[in-house]
């Protein structure tokens, strides 16, 4: 009789199944190889016809892997068998090509072995290696089965139609195919006494004992059988029929060596079922599954010992599936080409920062740094180099604010800024930065606003147009302060960082600020505002232990910001620096934003004493990390000197009478709005009245007379 040909199974991905690995890769394996469970699905053996020759093609015996995969949660969809399966993943090529891959799959074979296995009769084998800068995915399945020898034959008649032969009728079919458990692998069929169909899943108390008092001819195994072909059985039959001999006098029984008796071979009717749907009542295209007996021509070695204990060997398993050139070799994925660029562009933007917590900082909150929305008040030398710094970062929302227009000699020094972008009178800087960054990078969402932002000593014309223009612009500045989280002032003049210093303080937003000399730079953040944080500078209370907030960019003056752009020569007027000194400053800006959000009290954190900022002692040393968020310290000021080619690590307390960020000035700003606004663009004098600076010089000067001067006996003599 012929020998039985299995149709073996054929993986089918799925490419969420690859994307759902990347990102279990990136976030939560990392650097670990551990197996992890997975599932698959196959379903029924299905035809497609052939519209030219009217013939039926058989379709592939799959075995189907999807995003879904990884959820252990996820069910079975209707007219499928889930598959319990191993993903082993390896960190490098080389790891997965020398892998003991014989090993991994005896081990596999040995579990399935003795798990006592008829609902789990399944199991399946994933080694994959997936590079994820390329989007290649190596892979090799595996799906073992155990072979027997003799082989398994095919009774006279090969397999033939479930309706033909006169084994069942149009309602015994009908009653199977109705049956309660329609996802079960494995099920029984059996004829009662009464003549009527019964089936039940096949679990380990069922076989045999529901066929007992049952004759032979009225005993049937099904199986749910994912080929179509006519006379290859699917690879789920493999390991049903060695349960099925496991499990059956007298091949059950250990009493004897097998050398003392001479069992029956075994024979099984086999149902390899493979309708989904119920034919017509006229027949249709009748009945697709198939039903043969099947059976050893000798009795198989069981490979049973003849000690104390005697032990059923395991059979030998295959199941390795074979490439698309029918080699025994390893597949691949390559999805770099069909993957949407925008998304592959978007992964890829995300994959260096997430490598950073696979072994250097696990705790790095990158999706609290990619949330972060930030306004970047300028467009030029600074705001390029910050805004490509923020998109190194993962940053998706920038805006940026400028009101000038792109010069020719903008784009050696700015980077987001072309030739071509100058013509014609130059493109606005804000919205042609805001369109390159786009170009650079499809997934940020960067807009670009043309605004002038109105400045202390630039008084504003009593006319009634301008001055609704300009309440319109500060009305717009405050929303967009409003809607992000972090400002950045790059702006080129010093009062122009007044406003949305006074904004920001307002409404207590993380403000960051930058400014550059010729061969020295700037870059601090201005402390929090909230009532529990003092702006006093009495040492008394620094001695009590009471939190003291941290200055701003205009803490440290004691005039108010005037007009320092009029009556200036063309050096003074440009902004002459050393050429790396903004991409050095535009970074640390950056990096310091990313270390505040990164701190758990975010813009309360507090700056780092001068001992650690200097490092004369270390954080372990002083046994105090409060200043510390889990990229290092957080610093409030860094002064750096290009010319000596050092750092200084600063911290400065918040001024009471600052015209920037005191409490006189946010609560008069807070009471009377725009009118308080316009009076300290006009008029020079009213921020220095208003804060108490204007006092400055007589209570220093009366300090100065309340001083006792007591001369030393004899010094005079000494000149």
């Amino acid at each position: 009789m012929p020998i039985i040909q299995f149709a073996p199974f054929s993986s089918l991905i799925n490419p969420t199944f690859w994307h759902t690995l990347t990102q279990l890769k990136i976030d939560v394996l990392k650097l670990s190889s551990d197996s992890v469970p997975i599932t698959g699905s196959y379903t029924y053996g299905k035809t497609v016809v052939d519209r030219e020759s009217g013939k039926e093609i058989a379709l592939g015996s799959n075995l189907g892997l999807s995003g879904e995969s990884f959820d252990a949660a996820h069910t079975a969809s209707p007219h499928s068998v889930t598959v319990k399966g191993t993903l082993k993943n390896f960190n490098t090529i080389e790891e997965f090509k020398s892998s003991d891959k014989a090993a991994l799959f005896n081990a596999l074979a040995d579990e399935l072995w003795s798990s006592d296995f008829p609902e789990d009769g399944n199991k399946f084998l994933v080694l994959t290696f997936a590079d994820l800068k390329k989007y290649k995915y190596y892979y090799w399945c595996a799906f073992p089965a155990f072979v027997v020898k003799p082989s398994w034959e095919i009774g006279e008649g090969g397999w033939e139609s479930v309706g033909s032969g006169g084994s069942f009728g149009e309602e015994d079919l009908r009653t199977i195919a109705s049956r309660e458990e329609p996802n079960a692998p494995f099920f029984l069929v059996r004829r009662n006494a009464g003549g009527k169909i019964e089936t039940t899943p096949l679990i380990a108390s069922a076989y045999p004992g529901f066929f007992t008092d049952v004759p032979e001819k009225d005993r049937y195994v099904a199986f749910i059988d994912p080929s179509s072909l006519p006379q290859n059985p699917g690879w789920p039959l493999r390991n049903l029929l060695t349960y099925l001999v496991r499990h059956s006098a007298p091949y059950t029984s250990t009493a004897a060596s097998p050398a003392a008796t001479s069992p029956k071979p075994p024979s099984f009717k086999i149902i390899s079922w493979r309708d989904t749907d119920v034919p017509s009542e006229d027949g249709g295209k009748g009945w697709k599954s198939l039903l043969g007996r099947v059976y050893l021509p000798a009795a198989p070695d069981l490979g049973k010992t003849s000690t104390e204990v005697e032990k059923v060997v395991r059979w030998n398993a295959i199941g390795w599936e074979r490439d698309g050139k029918g080699k025994m070799s390893p597949r691949l994925a390559d999805l770099g080409g069909m993957m949407d660029p925008r998304r592959l562009a978007d992964q890829a933007v995300d994959l260096n920062l997430k490598l950073m917590r696979w072994r250097i900082l696990p705790a790095l909150d990158l999706e609290r740094v990619s949330r972060t929305k930030c306004l970047l008040l300028g467009a030029g030398t600074l705001g390029c180099y910050v805004a490509r710094v923020l998109m190194g970062w993962g940053i998706r929302k920038i805006t940026l604010l400028d009101s000038s227009r792109v010069s020719f000699s903008n784009p050696v020094r700015q980077p987001l800024f072309e030739f071509e972008d100058c013509l014609e009178g130059g493109k606005p800087k804000a919205e042609c930065a805001a369109e390159r960054l786009t170009k650079i990078f499809p997934g940020v969402d960067a807009q670009g606003i043309t605004l002038s932002i109105p400045m202390p000593g630039h008084p504003i014309p009593a006319n009634e147009a301008i001055v609704n223009k300009t309440k319109a612009d500060v009305a717009k500045l405050e929303a967009l302060i409003e809607e992000h989280d972090v400002v950045f002032l790059l702006m080129d003049s010093r009062e122009s960082r007044w406003l949305p210093t006074l904004i920001g303080a307002a409404k207590n937003k993380l403000v960051l600020n930058a400014a550059l000399g010729f061969d020295t730079y700037l870059v601090m953040r201005h402390g929090g505002h909230t009532p529990s944080i003092s702006t006093s500078t009495s040492s008394s209370e620094e001695a009590a232990g009471e939190k003291k907030k941290l200055g701003c960019y205009f803490c440290n003056d004691i005039v108010a910001p005037a007009d320092s752009l009029s009556d200036r020569t063309l050096d003074q007027m440009c902004t002459v620096t050393r050429p790396g000194l903004a991409s050095i400053a535009a970074a640390s800006a950056v990096e310091l934003m990313v270390s505040t959000i990164q701190h758990p009290l975010g813009i309360e954190a507090p700056a780092p004493p001068v001992e650690i900022a200097t490092g004369k002692q270390s954080s372990l040393d002083s046994g105090d990390t409060s200043h510390e968020s889990v990229l290092g310290i957080v610093p409030h000021q860094i002064r750096g000197f290009l010319a000596q080619w050092r750092n200084m690590i600063i911290k400065g307390d918040a001024y009471s009478r600052c015209t920037g960020c005191s409490d006189i000035v946010i609560n008069e700003y807070r009471s009377k709005g725009f009118e308080m606004l316009l009076r300290a663009f006009n008029e020079s004098k009213y921020l220095e009245e208003l804060t108490g600076l204007d006092r400055l010089y007589e209570e220093g000067e009366k300090a100065l007379g309340d001083v006792d001067w007591i001369e030393e006996e004899g010094s005079g003599e000494d000149f």
